[in-house]
């Protein structure tokens, strides 16, 4: 066989037949008509680039017994543990919550999904099958729009939409105005009056959980000063969803900074599916808090995180 001149295509063969076929490294060199060592750098390169996927069906007992607990100890609806994966936790979690987002998809009746930003809604996207879905709505329940007038670099529903073909409504304002004038003159646009009103009736929603330690990503994005953060932080602020910041027994706070926020408050302990993506020794506190308040009544999580949050 001859090898393609495109690398990625290339790469792209050599995984599929590794993965796929079954093949050994010297099969595939064969079959290639290359080296062994071309085929295993084709191979690593195919995993390296993203052109295959892996995802574990087989349930870990040790996963599944997270699962239970934390369901038990929280009153969970839904619970998915990922096995750790060293230092990089968002990486770990990305294919579980992407099996948990597919399984609303099936639902047969129409869905409004609501869906917040940040890395691990990123990474989930990343790995959501690409399959046409056009039943359902997708909306944003936070601003894309950065203070310079940017998009987010973290805004998940479009590439949600490009994955799914559905229809889908961003919330095209900032995450945070100048002022409370500011918000309201954003909020009293009839476009963005109609993607809150369907953001309120979203049957599930899936959110990334910040922390407000020193590192908080609203602080690190660039959407609240230092001097801001440290104010919250004394008002005893533990983490946010959708930029909306609680204390440790998951209470909103209430602050000019949430009084200049446009996105849809999560309001606790409706009967919807509220999912939570988060994992690593910085998110064990806020997600603790969001699911004592009953902000969310789903996590997805790894087992270093899940064992911390029961200990």
């Amino acid at each position: 066989m001859k090898i393609e001149t495109d690398p990625l295509d290339a790469a792209a063969r050599a995984g599929w037949l590794y993965y796929a076929a079954g093949m050994t490294q010297d099969q595939i060199a064969q079959a290639m008509g290359i080296s062994r060592q071309r085929a295993q750098r084709l191979v690593s390169r195919a995993m390296a680039e993203g052109l295959i996927r892996v995802r574990l069906e087989h349930p870990l007992g040790s996963c599944l017994a997270l699962e239970a607990r934390l369901k038990e100890r929280f009153g969970l609806v839904e619970c998915r543990v990922a096995p750790t994966i060293g230092d990089t936790p968002t990486r770990a979690i990305a294919p579980a919550a992407a099996t948990l987002f597919e399984s609303v998809l099936a639902r047969p009746e129409p869905q409004v999904i609501g869906v917040g930003t940040g890395r691990a809604l990123t990474a989930m996207a990343a790995e959501l099958q690409a399959v046409p879905c056009d039943r359902h709505r997708l909306v944003s329940l936070i601003g894309n729009i950065a203070e310079d007038g940017s998009a987010s670099r973290f805004d998940v529903i479009l590439r949600l939409a490009a994955k799914l073909g559905a229809p889908h409504y961003p919330m095209t304002t900032p995450v945070i105005s100048d002022s409370v004038e500011e918000r309201d003159a954003f909020l009293a646009l009839a476009p963005v009056r109609s993607v809150r009103t369907l953001g309120e009736q979203a049957t599930a929603i899936f959110l990334g959980v910040g922390q407000m330690s020193d590192d908080a990503p609203l602080y690190m994005d660039g959407f609240i000063s230092r001097s801001e953060l440290a104010e919250v932080q004394a008002q005893g602020a533990v983490g946010e969803v959708a930029g909306r910041m609680f204390d440790e027994d998951g209470t909103y706070l209430r602050s000019h900074i949430h009084d200049r926020m446009t996105s849809v408050p999560v309001v606790p302990g409706l009967p919807r599916l509220a999912v939570g993506i988060a994992a690593g020794r910085s998110k064990v506190v806020p997600i603790r808090a969001a699911l004592r308040g009953r902000i969310l009544n789903a996590i997805v999580t790894d087992e270093e995180t899940a064992g911390a949050l029961l200990s």
